[in-house]
């Protein structure tokens, strides 16, 4: 997978039979999947591009897409934090399309 085209087809084929669809915005999906791979090149993990990396994999391993925190976000707001999955209901506008909160702990954000 080393395109974000490749690696649409690679996860949706995974993730979907999960439950988790992508955002139908797919110019926006693209470049959240071209982050991804930048950031596998980059720390040799895909860690979400919407959040700050520390470059070490046990601290980022809450990060790594998909995240720790898909789950509790598509189940309460219909998507997760970066809008690259979200839910089926979110897909057919049964439920509007909402800011998600982060839920990562501050100490896991804070490298300086």
């Amino acid at each position: 997978m080393t395109t974000p085209e490749a690696l649409y087809e690679t996860l949706k084929r995974i993730q979907e039979p999960k439950g988790y669809a992508f955002s139908l915005d797919r110019e926006k999906v693209y470049d959240i999947l071209a982050g991804l791979l930048a950031n596998r090149k980059r720390y040799g993990y895909m860690c979400c591009p919407c959040r700050l990396a520390a470059g070490d994999r046990d601290q980022d391993r809450d990060i790594i897409c998909p995240c720790a925190y898909r789950e509790a976000d598509v189940r309460e707001y219909g998507s997760c934090y970066c809008n690259l999955y979200v839910s089926a209901a979110r897909n057919e506008g049964k439920i509007p399309a909402v800011y998600v909160p982060e839920r990562r702990p501050p100490d896991k954000f804070d490298l300086l």
